[in-house]
């Protein structure tokens, strides 16, 4: 795993842009809520950590990962200067999957083709239940913090350009 030897929560708050003028829009998955949420939380707490007030965090949810595309699309209308996709797809015994995980990351990559307002890819999709622990919160820290932290870098990058 890529994550391995790396742990998802570390950044540096004084290498980043200014937070706190940009408003953040997360997309919940419903499914797996133990993972998801526990990315939501680290998220949000990284941006706070770097200013940005809590009314300026508006928070939808979604049934499944699929659902994430929909309800990006949705809260790029919502007046908010990126989305923050938050989902996890655990692998089972059958093609469900794969079919998933690629219908997400196709979905999410197209709202960033075809849409002004950034959308951050922070579902995990990994092979088994502990992976997906390790990676919301556990040993190898949280994804979410580091969706938040890249989600800071691209509204900085849409406003500038």
């Amino acid at each position: 795993m890529a994550t391995e030897n790396t742990n998802l929560s570390h950044y540096d708050i004084s290498t980043l842009p200014d937070a706190t003028k940009f408003r953040f829009g997360f997309v919940v998955s419903e499914w797996n809520p133990s993972i998801t949420e526990g990315l939501l939380k680290g998220a949000k707490a990284a941006l706070l950590d770097c200013g940005v007030e809590d009314s300026n965090l508006k928070t939808i949810y979604v049934p499944g990962s699929f659902e994430l595309i929909y309800g990006a699309k949705k809260m790029q209308q919502q007046h908010v200067d990126v989305v923050i996709a938050i989902g996890s797809v655990i692998k089972g015994e059958t093609q469900h999957f794969d079919f998933v995980c690629d219908g997400v990351t196709q979905g999410i990559k197209d709202l960033n083709v075809l849409h002004d307002i950034p959308v951050i890819f922070c579902v995990l999709t990994d092979n088994t239940l502990q992976q997906s622990i390790d990676r919301s919160g556990g040993k190898h820290g949280n994804k979410g913090v580091e969706a938040a932290i890249t989600a800071i870098k691209m509204a900085h990058l849409n406003a500038s350009l």
